[in-house]
């Protein structure tokens, strides 16, 4: 079971594995007090001030740094909360334009992974050459002063819980698992709960962006990354220098539509999937039409409702961990064939594949252990907007149209939206258009049948932005840049090196 509102990328960008920020060599830098853009609260003046003093990782190529921050903006003295930074210098040829700042969503993806495990390393060479690649864990983030909630056990015995409970009994059993949850987060993260959220986060930010000497910011963020780069631009709009939104939020939404919108996302996923499987041989689902295909899945889930099948290990395949596994094969067009197996190999009884899915998308290691993805999601999520149910009634009136935007996914993403209700810190964000009035040029990225951040979402937020500029993916997976499609990439490279942005509407495949 997983919060719904979960926006965060597949394969590749976050599954690598965790590298430790170790080993210390010396080296620092100062910027000067004009790298800020403009003139600082006084109160701040400390942070702004602060060396970043260089290491070596232990990963070949990076050097780590941590730097601090208030825990409270709005009372700076009360103590820091430590932040983990990671860069590769830029490798040349070419002038050096800056520092790059990448975030890969979420909310709760490493940053510092995805830079070493894939950015640094995979983003177009003409990029690297003339940018630093930069990242940091945001605060409540991996490194970064982490959100624990659950040991890997418990959070095991979370993530089998009935997530579309058909009677009195399994409704309160779902409610005590997000009770317990967020019990456990209060109880192990008093101190950094209240002080994750995503307006915190883009201040840290711009503390950076002076720290590394930047006078303007220069972001790659995809998914909740983009919500994190567009608040960044509407407190900082002076200071936006090339800003890339891929697969966007839209921030004027309050948590029912992004849950709602976000069924519908994952529905049509299913339905692209669905339309090629029974094109395919193997396919698990039928070979006649995509409604076959969704009565065939649900059967499948029905089936582990009542009686669960072996994996190899203690854990058995459940409804809801079935769930998941499909979930996750969603995101990236080319999980579909993993996926495929492993519905065939659940339907004979063997659920070890579905559960290599749901292992991955809770990135859960084999030992057991969790990494704080799941944890830190909720906290900035649920102090990001008010809850989307208060309690179990509400969503049993929304159950109907939840099942309308996805017949296979709509009562349990309906159930799972109810994972804030219980949360033990009081929403501080609101839902609001962000216009980041005087920004220069921001390109924002939609995909048309994104799963997670539906396309729409990405043309709200280009209309929302005073100087947003839409760029298209007509096709599958979740956002666009670095998965093949050369028209997108060579867009957005061309904005980044010479900032200059795709024309508005710029539609590529």
């Amino acid at each position: 079971m997983d919060s719904r509102r979960l926006l965060r990328t597949f394969a590749t960008a976050l599954g690598t594995a965790g590298l430790l920020v170790s080993g210390c060599s010396s080296g620092s830098s100062a910027p000067s007090a004009s790298a800020t853009g403009s003139a600082v609260a006084e109160e701040l003046e400390p942070y702004y001030g602060q060396k970043l003093r260089w290491r070596d990782c232990g990963v070949e190529g990076f050097q780590c740094a941590t730097m601090k921050a208030p825990l409270d903006y709005a009372k700076p003295d009360d103590g820091d909360v430590k932040l983990a930074v990671s860069r590769k210098k830029a490798t040349g040829p070419g002038r050096r334009i800056g520092s790059l700042l990448v975030n890969p969503g979420g909310p709760g993806g490493s940053a510092v992974d995805y830079l070493q495990g894939y950015a640094a390393i995979g983003y177009p060479a003409p990029v690297r050459a003339r940018y630093d690649m930069v990242a940091v864990d945001p605060r409540g983030v991996a490194r970064s002063e982490p959100v624990r909630c659950l040991t890997g056990k418990e959070m095991d015995a979370y993530t089998q819980v009935d997530q579309t409970p058909d009677d009195k009994g399994e409704v309160n059993a779902l409610s005590k698992a997000f009770d317990t949850f967020a019990n456990g987060c209060e109880k192990r993260s008093s101190k950094i709960l209240p002080h994750v959220s995503t307006v915190e986060t883009a201040r840290d930010m711009d503390i950076l962006r002076a720290l590394l000497g930047d006078e303007k910011l220069h972001y790659v963020g995809a998914s909740y990354g983009t919500f994190l780069g567009a608040t960044y631009a509407d407190l900082f709009p002076a200071r936006v220098g090339r800003l890339v939104l891929d697969g966007a939020m839209d921030p004027s939404l309050p948590a029912i539509d992004i849950n709602r919108d976000q069924t519908a996302g994952f529905e049509a996923a299913f339905q692209s999937f669905a339309a090629d499987c029974v094109k395919q041989a193997d396919c698990p689902l039928g070979t006649t039409n995509t409604s076959d295909a969704a009565t065939a899945l649900k059967k499948l889930f029905t089936d582990l409702d009542s009686a669960p099948v072996k994996t190899g290990e203690t854990r058995q395949l459940t409804e809801s961990l079935a769930t998941t596994g499909v979930i996750a094969a969603m995101y990236d067009e080319a999980a579909w064939p993993q996926l495929r197996e492993a519905i065939d190999s659940a339907q004979r009884g063997d659920g070890s594949g579905l559960l290599a899915l749901a292992d991955s998308y809770y990135e859960r290691e084999p030992s057991g252990k969790y990494a704080n993805l799941m944890f830190a999601n909720a906290a900035v999520n649920c102090l990001d907007l008010a809850p989307a149910f208060a309690d179990p009634s509400a969503v049993e009136k929304a159950i109907p149209d939840f099942e309308k935007a996805s017949p296979v996914f709509g009562r349990g993403f309906a159930w799972a939206a109810l994972n804030c209700g219980s949360w033990p810190v009081e929403a501080t964000g609101t839902p609001r258009s962000t216009e980041a009035a005087g920004a220069a040029p921001i390109v924002v990225v939609g995909t048309t049948r994104d799963p997670a951040t539906p396309y729409k979402w990405a043309e709200s937020l280009a209309g929302q932005l005073s100087s947003g500029t839409l760029l298209t993916y007509e096709g599958d997976g979740h956002t666009a840049y670095g998965r093949g499609s050369d028209c997108i990439d060579t867009a957005i490279n061309t904005y980044l090196l010479e900032g200059t942005p795709p024309k508005n509407g710029k539609k590529c495949s």
